[in-house]
């Protein structure tokens, strides 16, 4: 009778215990439920959110938020009355507006007119009003205008210099850790290359920056070339023709004079072998000439017989 009411026992327990383990399942299986029904709803209004939000603020495109880098060049030829008082007003307006003057050249040509060229560096923003007033300085007789845009050279440019700067960090990390003397010698050569690389990707890109943030302007000034009216109204005169005149004979003597002078060389050469010939070899070929045998057996004319009449 004890057996059978201590194996009741035990089996009351048993049974109390399988379902207290059951319901604790069953709770903890619904409270992960509810969990993950609460996180999926938090997503789900989050993108609600976010939709409303992106839906209330405008789109952006990547794409155009990227600044943009142009290289601007201009050429003007402008003809004005004063040219160092034209070229005093272009320097006074690009130092205003915050530019330098990179070269000048100025030159007078045959005394009567001034030229003078000068190059120009304003920044990009005041650029257009700069060009506008030197244009206005005088009468305009050239102009040209160049854009150059250079946003995928730089961009190409900044992301090389990055890849190259990661690259010589390497190799130093290397040699910190490098234990024979080879692999230094080696890492040192590497080294030195990348540097040498990534000075000549800094040195483009200084020479872009500074050229797409100031703009080169090249102004030519000149003037009109002053001509001397009396010299083209003066119509010629008696003075002037005798001056004329006599040029013209002054030239015409030395001429001759020249002409003279080039066969008096040939003249005396002439006179002297015909002196030779008059008065040396020709007295000696008539001396020693001989008479021929027509003159030596010619018979002698008798004279005439007298006649009667003569005694």
């Amino acid at each position: 009778m004890r057996a059978r009411r201590t194996f009741a026992a035990l089996f009351l327990i048993a049974s109390l215990g399988i379902a207290g383990c059951g319901a604790s399942d069953t709770s903890s299986g619904a409270g992960a439920a509810d969990d993950k029904a609460q996180s999926d709803r938090k997503p789900a209004a989050a993108g609600a959110g976010g939709s409303a939000a992106d839906a209330k603020a405008p789109a952006k495109d990547p794409v155009s938020v990227l600044p943009t880098h142009i290289i601007r060049t201009a050429e003007l030829n402008v003809e004005v009355k004063d040219v160092p008082k034209a070229l005093a007003d272009a320097r006074a307006a690009v130092q205003s507006a915050g530019g330098h003057v990179a070269g000048e050249s100025t030159e007078r040509i045959d005394d009567t007119h001034v030229t003078s060229r000068v190059v120009l560096r304003v920044p990009q923003e005041k650029y257009d009003s700069v060009l506008a007033e030197l244009a206005g300085s005088g009468k305009l007789l050239s102009r040209k205008a160049d854009a150059e845009d250079v946003t995928g050279q730089v961009v190409d440019v900044e992301s090389r210099i990055a890849t190259q700067r990661a690259s010589v960090a390497r190799v130093r990390a290397l040699m910190d850790r490098a234990a024979k003397l080879s692999d230094v010698v080696t890492l040192e050569g590497q080294l030195s290359s990348r540097q040498a690389q990534l000075e000549s990707l800094l040195a483009q890109q200084a020479s872009l920056k500074d050229r797409t943030t100031l703009a080169t302007i090249t102004l030519m000034l000149s003037e009109r070339e002053n001509k001397d009216p009396k010299k083209e109204d003066d119509d010629p005169g008696f003075l002037d023709a005798l001056g004329g005149g006599w040029d013209a004979l002054v030239a015409t003597g030395r001429w001759i004079a020249v002409a003279v002078g080039a066969v008096a060389p040939f003249a005396a050469v002439f006179v002297l072998l015909y002196a030779v010939w008059r008065w040396v070899v020709r007295p000696r070929l008539a001396k020693h000439r001989v008479p021929g045998p027509a003159a030596a057996t010619a018979p002698l004319t008798p004279y005439p017989a007298p006649g009667p009449d003569q005694d």
